[in-house]
C-alpha cells in the first residue's frame, strides 16, 4: 500500500478552471468576428444518461458563451434524416462544431454518420481524417475524453514518459487515441481488453492505468500496483433496491485508492473533462476558420 494519501485527480475543479480561460477568450475575440462560436448537438430518442450529458453540454455552452443548438430527434429517426441535417449543419455559418451523442439506437450506423460531419466541425474528433492526423501526430481535432485524460495529468505534473501505461478498453472512442496520445507522450503503452489472458497481472504492471470499459467495479485493488495513477473513464448508471440511480465508475473507487497515489473519482473526474476540451475544440474550429489570425489567443 501507499504509504501516502492519495491524490484526487478532480477534473471538475479544473473543467472549471479551462470554462474561465474559454469565456476570456471568447470575449476577445467575439467582437472581431461578430458572432458566438457555436456547437450544434444531436440527440436520438430518451436515453437518460444522454439527455443528461446533452443538458451538461448545454449549460457549458452558455456557461462560456458558446451558442448551443440542440437537435432532439425520436428514436426511429431514419439514417437519411440525420444524414440530412449533419450535411445542413456542414453549411451552416453559425456552426463551428457538432457532436452526435452516442450511443444511437441500433438501427442507426453512427461510424456512416460521422464520416458525414465536416472534419473541421468534427467536435468530438472522431472523424477518420482526424483520427489519422492524431496517428500521424499532425495538427487536428482530437477525441475529448481522451485529450481530457491527458490534460489532468499534465494539470497534476504527473509525468508520463518512460511510463508503463496500460490502458483497457480499445475502442474508437477512448482506448485507441488516447493510447495513441500516450504514446507520443513517450510512454511504454499496453493496451488490454476482454480477450486479454491475465488481465490482473497486465493492469499490475501499469504505471499509469486507465479503465475504459463500461463494466462497474472492474478493476479491484489487486489489480493495481501500489502508488500508480488510476484514471477512471466509465460511467455506469446503477440503481440500488429502491430504484435510485447513481453513477459508478469501472473502478472499485474504496478499494483502490488505498492502493493509488491519484486516482480520479466518478462523477467529477474525466467525464467533467470531456465537456471541456468538447468546448475547446469548438473554439479552436470557430478560430481556424474564421480568424487566423486569433490562432496566438486559442493557445
Amino acid at each position: 500500500m501507499s504509504s501516502e494519501p492519495f491524490t484526487l485527480l478532480d477534473g471538475k475543479q479544473l473543467a472549471q478552471e479551462i470554462y474561465d480561460t474559454l469565456t476570456h477568450k471568447i470575449q476577445q475575440i467575439q467582437p472581431q468576428v461578430g458572432r458566438p462560436p457555436g456547437l450544434a448537438v444531436l440527440m436520438v430518442g430518451d436515453n437518460p444518461a444522454s439527455a443528461a450529458y446533452v443538458r451538461n453540454k448545454e449549460r457549458a455552452c452558455d456557461r462560456v458563451g458558446i451558442a448551443s443548438f440542440g437537435h432532439h430527434f425520436p428514436a426511429n429517426v431514419s439514417q437519411a434524416e440525420l444524414t440530412a441535417v449533419i450535411h445542413q449543419l456542414n453549411q451552416d455559418e453559425r456552426v463551428d462544431g457538432i457532436l452526435v451523442q452516442l450511443p444511437l439506437p441500433p438501427h442507426l450506423d453512427a461510424e456512416a454518420l460521422l464520416y458525414e460531419i465536416v472534419p473541421e466541425k468534427d467536435a468530438d474528433g472522431l472523424h477518420p481524417m482526424n483520427l489519422g492526423r492524431l496517428v500521424r501526430k499532425e495538427p487536428g481535432l482530437r477525441s475529448c475524453t481522451p485529450a481530457g485524460v491527458m490534460r489532468l495529468l499534465q494539470h497534476y505534473n504527473l509525468p508520463v514518459e518512460g511510463k508503463q501505461a496500460v490502458v483497457i478498453g480499445r475502442s474508437i472512442l477512448v482506448g485507441k487515441p488516447l493510447a495513441l496520445m500516450l504514446l507520443d507522450a513517450n510512454a511504454t503503452v499496453t493496451i488490454a481488453h476482454s480477450r486479454s489472458s491475465d488481465l490482473k497481472a497486465i493492469a499490475r504492471s501499469a504505471d499509469i492505468l486507465v479503465a475504459a470499459v463500461g463494466q462497474p467495479n472492474l478493476v479491484q485493488a489487486d489489480m493495481v500496483k501500489p502508488g500508480a495513477v488510476v484514471i477512471d473513464v466509465g460511467i455506469n448508471r446503477i440503481e440500488d433496491a429502491t430504484g435510485k440511480a447513481r453513477l459508478i465508475g469501472d473502478v472499485d473507487f474504496d478499494a483502490v485508492k488505498a492502493i493509488a497515489s491519484h486516482i480520479t473519482p466518478v462523477p467529477g473526474g474525466v467525464g467533467a473533462m470531456t465537456v471541456a476540451m468538447l468546448l475547446e475544440n469548438t473554439l479552436g474550429s470557430y478560430c481556424r476558420a474564421l480568424l487566423p489570425e486569433a490562432q496566438s489567443i486559442i493557445q
